[in-house]
């Protein structure tokens, strides 16, 4: 399971103008604010934006100015290969260590899309048995239960995290991460190309 919420896309105006420097090229530009406040990419500005884009690293640094942040909601499993991408990633995370025993434990907290149902009964045990030693703990503040929490707690626990990184990082995520096993990497990946100009930017 992978969640994808509050997107915004930020910058691609200021980027733009940035790309044009090197040739002076700024009475070329034609691109322009929609009436919902969108920047909408005109014809000789995203021409330039593809073909700096096919030119390779070096030449595409506008790239690295485009800015998305979004709210990805995915299991711990999912987050541990997602945190292989440190440099131009930021992420603000909902706190373990200090929030996990703050709400009960259910078993939608957790990714069990694809577990079959005998699965599930040995899942729903495991979940029962975190909410018993969530009340222990609770009742007694004894700091091995709280141990016994973060030590058992299964990898398909669901974590929140605020991220913020630019297209030139999605480009790279986008290429290694497209046919990977995992089924939340094609999510995160189906989130990509419905960002702007994707198709022309990100994913060709």
């Amino acid at each position: 399971m992978l969640k994808t919420e509050k997107v915004e896309v930020m910058n691609l105006h200021n980027a733009m103008r940035g790309a044009r420097n090197p040739m002076n090229s700024w009475a070329r530009s034609d691109s322009y604010f929609d009436e919902n406040g969108q920047y909408v990419l005109g014809e000789n500005d995203l021409s330039l934006a593809v073909r700096l884009r096919k030119a390779g690293s070096d030449h595409r640094k506008f790239l690295r100015q485009v800015f998305v942040t979004v709210d990805i909601t995915a299991p711990m499993y999912w987050w541990k290969e997602f945190d292989t991408y440190k440099v131009g990633t930021v992420a603000n995370s909902t706190s373990t260590m200090h929030k996990i025993t703050s709400v009960p434990f259910e078993l939608n907290h957790f990714s069990c899309d694809k577990m079959d149902e005998e699965t599930i009964k040995h899942m729903q045990a495991v979940v029962d048995y975190l909410e018993e030693l969530r009340l222990k703990y609770l009742e007694t503040k004894d700091k091995q239960i709280w141990y016994d929490i973060i030590q058992f707690l299964p990898s398909s626990y669901n974590q929140m995290r605020t991220c913020t990184m630019n297209y030139e990082n999605l480009i790279g995520i986008y290429a290694a991460r497209k046919n990977h096993k995992l089924d939340e990497w094609h999510m995160f990946c189906r989130f990509v190309e419905e960002l702007p100009y994707a198709k022309e930017l990100i994913t060709l």
